[in-house]
């Protein structure tokens, strides 16, 4: 049995992901590349799909030197891509791979940090269609590739603010919030009735892009890097998850927590 507390620590067995064919949105850079080479390097088959072909090409090439299975890349915009690019991409992976076994919806943006009253309606429409509509949309389509496969996971990529809001989060707390939700309904539709699965996956502080664009003045090597996070995202696309479902999960330990549970005593 797992501690679902400390999936930070989980190490699967070598090429656990054997077989097993996973796209990962968002995956030329930050958390999206560090899990594409991670489930590679265990075997899996993994689908690239992003908005910049350069970045996916160069995850390729380290894939492939790596000596993992040949990758595919999926070129695609999720703020301007249609219903039938989604059914496109979803066709493409029954024609060319069979099945899909994991789905990891990483791909997303900040926005704006600043108050609601301040807020940009044009940015929170972005934030809501990149973070929420599009992880609704692209899971519907997918959802024939899924059910080929004999186990298959979905991981929404959430926040410590989609579960607790901050004050000057803005749209990207309210899209976190939404995805809570998105991931629960598809769980509990899912619960005993599909082979699908679908979790929640909360990074915690981690050296990327957005965390630097969030915390312009904090010192990056304080956090750990994508890499040093990834055993959560391998538990969950792992044979060893295949009971977990509709559970909101931290890639970290909640230090937070912790630090409440010790002063608990002495209050």
């Amino acid at each position: 049995m797992h501690n679902l507390n400390e999936l930070i620590h989980y190490k699967p067995a070598a090429k656990a992901l054997a077989g097993r064919n996973i796209l990962i949105t968002g995956a030329g850079d930050g958390i999206g590349r560090a899990a594409a080479l991670s489930f590679a390097h265990y075997g899996a088959t993994v689908i690239l799909l992003g908005r910049s072909e350069a970045k996916l090409e160069a995850v390729y090439d380290e894939i492939e030197s790596s000596g993992g299975e040949q990758p595919v890349i999926a070129t695609l915009d999720l703020d301007t891509a249609t219903h039938q690019d989604y059914l496109n991409l979803n066709n493409e992976i029954i024609e060319n791979l069979g099945a899909l076994h994991g789905l990891l919806h990483n791909a997303g943006i900040l926005g704006e940090m600043k108050p609601l009253a301040q807020y940009s309606e044009d940015t929170f429409a972005r934030v809501m269609n990149i973070n929420l509509t599009s992880n609704f949309l692209l899971t519907k389509a997918v959802l024939p590739s899924l059910e080929l496969a004999d186990n298959a996971s979905i991981i929404f990529t959430s926040s410590s603010v989609g579960r607790k809001s901050r004050a000057y989060w803005g749209g990207y707390a309210v899209s976190k919030f939404a995805t809570e939700g998105l991931m629960q309904t598809w769980a509990d539709e899912f619960e005993g009735t599909s082979n699908i699965r679908a979790n929640s996956l909360n990074p915690g502080a981690t050296q990327t892009s957005m965390r630097r664009q969030a915390y312009p003045g904090e010192t990056p090597s304080d956090n750990p890097t994508a890499e040093e996070i990834m055993g959560a995202y391998l538990f969950l696309m792992s044979a060893d998850s295949v009971s977990v479902n509709g559970e909101q999960l931290n890639a970290q330990i909640n230090k937070e927590t912790k630090k409440q549970t010790l002063k608990a005593p002495t209050e």
